[in-house]
């Protein structure tokens, strides 16, 4: 962990803030661990926090870090979405997705799906056939970014984001790598494109290194830590693996390493996200973000009535949605 690296000295550098203006840590929660889809281990990172601190985002999981023994990867059935956007980060190992619409593809090391549920998709993912063979590596990261009102009966959509399509910059020092999926970091833009404005960082901190980001002042701000040790905020406040800081206002974020990292967790790698608050209602109940109770039972009896898709027969060749699926010739 993890699959994209670079050499600090060859990246753009972002400029440390003005030190005033740094964001106070206003809590530190540990997510408490559980089992989503067929049984693949997770860790629930906003369990515990308010919506109020959140806003845009729903709810992240932190899939593994696990190592499958020959047979044991698992991934999710087929399940339907509404009214919100998964955002699903594979930081090490192999994941594949299909949905009713004929789309989906591969995503492994480094590599970024973006999937706009929208009005309503039904959707799978699970580790390749020869994975769950061979076994080995899986770790990544799951994310819900809630969609406007406006915007939860948008057509679906995919972004594919290939991890050496993210920007790689570096802190002012050298000590901190950083990896911008989506949103603006010191003048330089990740290649994510959102409805609502965000910031999706992955940074890797070097042991007894600090880094200091400028941001949005009208941005949330949240870090969630993947693994190692370390301090969060000019107060340095003590963080570890599996722990998650939201900060209050200001703009910029202070993150550093601990001197000494555990033995298999050389770095402090932390996932650095925000956004612009949506500032609506919220009712979210299972796989569907809507605004009202009465849009959450529309969502369950249109699923149920099957308007949002219906399973395909046999596993379509990959393709995006409003593309007309790729076709392969019989073998001889």
């Amino acid at each position: 962990m993890p699959a994209i690296t670079a050499d600090t000295l060859t990246l753009p550098r972002v400029p440390t803030p003005e030190p005033a203006r740094r964001r106070p840590v206003r809590s530190v929660t540990t997510a408490p661990s559980g089992f989503e889809g067929e049984g693949f281990p997770v860790r629930r990172a906003f369990a515990g926090v308010s919506l109020r601190d959140l806003d845009p985002f729903i709810h992240m999981d932190q899939m593994g870090e696990v190592e499958y023994a020959p047979g044991e990867p698992k991934g999710t059935p087929w399940h339907p979405h509404r009214g919100f956007e998964t955002v699903t980060y594979m930081i090490d190992g192999i994941f594949e997705h299909q949905d009713s619409t004929g789309g989906g593809g591969v995503i492994t090391n480094g590599d970024t799906q973006w999937m706009t549920a929208g009005g309503g998709i039904l959707h799978i993912e699970k580790p390749p056939e020869a994975l769950v063979v061979s076994g080995g590596l899986f770790h990544g990261v799951q994310l819900w970014v809630n969609l406007p009102r406006a915007n939860k009966f948008n057509p679906p959509r995919y972004q594919d984001i290939r991890g050496k399509d993210a920007t790689l910059l570096s802190s002012a020092d050298g000590g901190a790598l950083l990896r911008v999926i989506a949103g603006e970091v010191g003048g330089h833009h990740g290649p994510g494109v959102t409805f609502t404005p965000i910031t999706l960082v992955h940074a890797t901190v070097s042991p007894g290194a600090r880094l200091d980001l400028p941001w949005s002042p009208e941005f949330n701000a949240l870090a969630y830590v993947l693994a190692g040790q370390g301090t969060v905020g000019n107060e340095a406040r003590p963080v570890h693996k599996g722990q998650l800081a939201v900060f209050g206002p200001g703009d910029a974020v202070t993150v550093a390493g601990a001197a000494r990292q555990p033995l298999a967790e050389p770095n402090l790698e932390v996932l650095l996200l925000g956004g612009r608050p949506i500032r609506e209602p919220v009712a979210h109940h299972g796989p569907f973000v809507m605004n009202t109770r009465e849009e959450l039972v529309q969502a369950f009896e249109d699923y149920q009535a099957g308007r949002l898709g219906v399973i395909p027969a046999e596993n379509l060749p990959h393709s995006h949605p409003g593309e007309a699926p790729q076709t392969t010739a019989e073998p001889a």
